[in-house]
């Protein structure tokens, strides 16, 4: 990759604090990885050594309310001496949906906004959709919501759901969280409006995308027996900050349990709790399965992508994201 002028990218080669870019290919970084990883951690660092700002590609904590849950951790992001900017955390009520499409155009302008304050951006998050529409400039379906069929869609079971999807477009069961129940009922919904498989029309959409910017992509991670470790070591961690308490507040405050449980993971099985559903010992140990799949889904997503570069430290990639701005 070469950019114009690119060794004005960093800061340090001119002495002052700033970061300028060619227009046509500016600069992007991405830190991606499975739950539990310490991406965020990883990415505040990264920030203050290379004046950045952080642009979130997490589905949940686009959420306001959504705090412990989804693992915000936003004192993370202050810094002795220093407040590292975040972008697309706290953004959406958690009674409304939120779509890829819209995900897509606030990060274009959180991310261009950081670029005209001549800062790097970085792009960091697990959910792989939201990192694909930024990294690929994916051109998104323009189905609108057909709100008659998502209310029938809802009655049904999840399970029921993704036999339907399989017989529209069962490729697209690989690509997609299938136990979230809203990136379900999407991905029917746009099969059934356009008569074509989404896996279909993202595959040709890609062959015309045009990315927006010269993005480095950086994958953290750990081995699977030792982010089962961290996972539960989490969890415990924000049962004692007040999950199951979060999750009465949000109910209590108007949140269905339904729209609870669609939000997955913590919120689900804690509503299941709550609903005096299942036991606490059984809620954490679904818990605990839940997330571990989630961690083997994501990585089984990104271990597609040939253009992550895998690191184990900052110092790694401290030296990549170097090479990047200064090629």
């Amino acid at each position: 990759m070469k950019l114009a002028q690119s060794k004005h990218l960093d800061p340090r080669l001119r002495g002052d604090d700033s970061i300028t870019h060619n227009s046509m290919s500016p600069p992007l970084i991405v830190i991606l990885g499975p739950t539990a990883c310490g991406k965020t951690k990883l990415a505040v660092q990264l920030a203050k050594k290379f004046n950045g700002e952080i642009v979130s590609a997490d589905s949940r904590q686009v959420y306001r309310g959504l705090n412990i849950g989804t693992g915000k951790d936003l004192n993370e992001y202050n810094l002795p001496g220093k407040k590292i900017p975040y972008h697309l955390i706290d953004v959406v009520d958690p009674k409304k949906s939120f779509s890829l499409a819209e995900y897509q155009k606030k990060a274009y302008q959180a991310i261009n906004e950081i670029l005209e304050r001549k800062k790097l951006p970085f792009l960091v998050g697990g959910t792989g959709f939201y990192i694909k529409a930024i990294t690929e400039g994916i051109i998104l379906s323009s189905a609108k919501p057909d709100h008659n069929l998502r209310k029938e869609l809802e009655s049904m079971s999840n399970e029921y759901r993704l036999r339907i999807l399989k017989k529209l477009d069962p490729e697209i069961l690989e690509q997609i969280d299938t136990a979230n129940p809203r990136r379900v009922i999407r991905a029917i919904e746009i099969c059934k409006q356009t008569n074509q498989k989404l896996s279909q029309f993202q595959a040709k959409s890609q062959k015309i995308n045009r990315p927006r910017y010269a993005a480095l992509i950086l994958g953290l991670t750990y081995p699977i027996d030792e982010i089962r470790k961290r996972i539960k070591k989490r969890l415990e961690e924000r049962l004692k900050q007040g999950l199951i308490e979060e999750v009465q507040e949000l109910h209590k405050n108007g949140l269905s349990w339904k729209r609870l449980i669609d939000f997955g993971l913590e919120y689900r099985y804690i509503s299941y709790f709550l609903k005096k559903e299942i036991p606490y010992d059984a809620m954490l140990e679904r818990l605990i399965i839940a997330n571990g799949q989630l961690a083997k889904k994501q990585m089984t997503w990104f271990k597609k992508d040939t253009q992550v570069k895998w690191i184990h430290d900052e110092k790694e990639a401290e030296k990549l994201i170097d090479e990047h701005i200064s090629s």
